[in-house]
């Protein structure tokens, strides 16, 4: 199978691609772009299990491993992943621009694959959180690689609906993580969590190998064309410095909330005095809100607009959570976990989405990757925050309310991200 495509700008028939009815034409979907869109959304679908399948286990790696882990070493452990996707989501959104987004597609997969299944043979704290920033590496990479190749197999028109439903595979992963989570660890122990992982190196990563086509035209990357250059700088001046620094802090507050509750929800809820199947129903209410939020933020950002869509969800997220301040009933606990997962992963799917629409081609990969390289400064920080706030006695509450208060800033800042692109809107670009 041929697994180059010609440039964005001639949509001409290939194998997998998009393709136009002219030159010029809008692009539209063929068999093998939709194949290789599936494939991607199943690779993030197993990044999100990778992802938060350590908030799964957390409990018991500090009761039953004999590692000597406390409530805050716990919350350091939890964010090496995330240092690890940041460095991943940097680095692969450009190398995507340069190299080409199928060898960094696929290259993520196998490396977050691999030393997830490495966590399960782990026989120490230090050990276990190398393994964990390494296989961090991979998950960061994945995401914004697979968005800017999808955003071009697509057309325009589709692309912030399909951003939004390829990022619903993240809390699906996560899903499943807590519905296996329930009968594995009893039955099996922690271990059998990090060798799940296998199932994508053996059998999605070939189909990637199948059916992801290369989008990038060769060269793409070194044109000499100023107007052309991809990589950080053209991000970080006129036009798009303000917006790109926009979008990074909106980002970094999104993920501080979303991953935090990620990571220390279940535990949050075992210290709250439920007992650990309980916690894991709850995750999984968290998780399931956030591909709820994934499917009605792709409708309402298409219908609206991503930012105004995604102020919204930041709003509703930092209600859900404000809500549990109050140790509300268990039907309302659920309810605003829901909430919370509608709004945190739905904030963040539109953020992508705008992202993509917003940048032109040549820079979109390096945009994604920086809007989630430096955003996981939150998901870095999230873990670390919650178990310094349990260490130093504030109870389950002073998480919640961290997390209602990043989900709260995040729209303040989104308003802004508004505002600037309705200002200032670059050529070539798209007015989200």
């Amino acid at each position: 199978m041929n697994h180059t495509l010609p440039a964005a700008a001639s949509h001409g028939p290939t194998s997998g691609a998009v393709t136009g009815d002219a030159p010029g034409a809008a692009p539209r979907f063929s068999k093998g772009s939709a194949l290789a869109v599936l494939v991607c959304w199943l690779l993030v679908v197993f990044d999100g299990y990778d992802l938060i399948v350590y908030g799964t286990v957390q409990s018991s790696l500090i009761s039953e491993t004999g590692w000597g882990l406390t409530k805050a070493t716990a919350g350091t452990i939890g964010s090496m992943a995330f240092l690890g996707m940041m460095i991943g989501a940097i680095f692969a959104g450009r190398m995507a621009d340069s190299w080409g987004r199928r060898k960094t597609i696929i290259g993520c997969a196998i490396v977050f694959s691999v030393f997830t299944i490495l966590c399960a043979l782990a026989p120490n704290a230090a050990v276990f959180g190398i393994l964990r920033l390494l296989a961090g590496i991979g998950l960061g990479g994945l995401v914004p690689s697979a968005n800017a190749l999808v955003a071009e197999l697509v057309p325009a028109k589709w692309r912030s609906t399909i951003a939004t439903l390829m990022m619903s595979g993240v809390p699906i992963g996560g899903s499943i993580a807590a519905l296996v989570g329930i009968p594995l660890i009893p039955a099996f122990g922690w271990q059998a969590m990090f060798l799940v992982a296998a199932l994508a190196l053996v059998i999605v990563v070939p189909l990637g190998l199948k059916f992801i086509p290369e989008t990038l035209a060769p060269g793409n990357g070194a044109s000499t064309d100023v107007s052309k250059k991809s990589g950080f700088g053209s991000l970080l001046r006129a036009p798009y410095l303000g917006v790109s620094v926009l979008f990074a802090l909106a980002t970094i507050a999104t993920l501080f909330a979303w991953y935090g509750l990620g990571t220390w929800l279940p535990n949050l809820m075992q210290l709250a005095g439920y007992n650990l199947g309980s916690a894991l129903t709850f995750a999984l209410a968290l998780n399931l809100g956030a591909v709820a939020g994934s499917v009605l933020t792709a409708w309402a950002g298409t219908r609206f607009g991503p930012i105004p869509t995604a102020i919204a969800a930041a709003a509703v997220a930092a209600v859900g959570l404000a809500a549990l301040l109050a140790s509300p009933p268990v039907a309302v606990v659920y309810l605003a976990l829901v909430l919370a997962g509608v709004g945190t992963h739905g904030t963040q799917c539109l953020i992508i989405a705008a992202v993509a629409s917003h940048y032109p081609d040549h820079l979109r990969g390096t945009a994604l990757g920086w809007a989630l390289g430096t955003g996981r400064i939150g998901a870095v920080v999230a873990p670390q925050v919650g178990g310094l706030l349990l260490a130093a006695g504030l109870g389950v509450n002073s998480n919640f309310l961290a997390f209602a208060g990043a989900a709260a800033i995040a729209a303040v800042l989104l308003a802004a991200v508004g505002l600037k692109i309705t200002s200032t809107t670059p050529q070539g670009a798209s007015n989200v």
